[in-house]
């Protein structure tokens, strides 16, 4: 969404990324200016998907831009809108696939009720707005919550990345011969 919204560009965002930059925007905008239908609604499990959300945003943006009479690339005026509205959606969709999850746990005994602990990490977990909403859940259900620091909740991209890093110095799992593999970056 950041991408689409080329926040970049965007004289508040230009040094953030993406993630970052739409919890930045979103502070300030009126996520009750588009309602996103959050994704995935007629499944009854813990699954998560962003595709189908990402698709309604987009969607947005590209009747905006023609509203506006701007190209792809240009910043909207209703960036912040977009951005809270956005933020919201992928929150409510975490915190209720979550929830989902924790009831599951409980119910097949997979938990104990007593002391049971939502630990969230990666770079989702750096986003006080999401941080918030679940740690709602959490006191609503009697779980605790840990979370890492906002500094070391990274992009999943980089931990992996750094992981390849250490096992490549450490020579474990390191391919020699790159011969038949074939790679597209997006």
């Amino acid at each position: 969404v950041a991408r689409r919204l080329s926040l970049r560009k965007h004289p508040e965002c230009h040094s953030m990324a993406g993630g970052k930059a739409i919890e930045h925007l979103a502070q300030t905008g009126n996520r009750q200016q588009h309602v996103f239908r959050l994704p995935m609604q007629q499944y009854r499990n813990c699954d998560f998907s962003f595709s189908g959300l990402q698709n309604l945003v987009n969607k947005v943006i590209i009747q905006k831009e023609k509203e506006e009479g701007i190209q792809e690339g240009e910043i909207l005026s209703c960036v912040k809108d977009i951005a809270a509205a956005a933020q919201h959606a992928v929150a409510a969709h975490i915190i209720q696939r979550t929830y989902r999850a924790m009831l599951f746990c409980i119910k097949n005994s997979i938990l104990s009720s007593k002391n049971a602990t939502l630990v969230v990490s990666g770079g989702v977990a750096s986003n006080q707005y999401i941080r918030k909403g679940l740690q709602t859940l959490a006191d609503a259900n009697d779980f605790a919550l840990l979370c890492p620091p906002p500094r070391l909740c990274t992009d999943n991209g980089v931990m992996i990345a750094w992981n390849g890093i250490e096992r490549l110095r450490a020579g474990l799992g390191v391919l020699h011969s790159t011969d038949g593999i074939r790679y597209e970056p997006k």
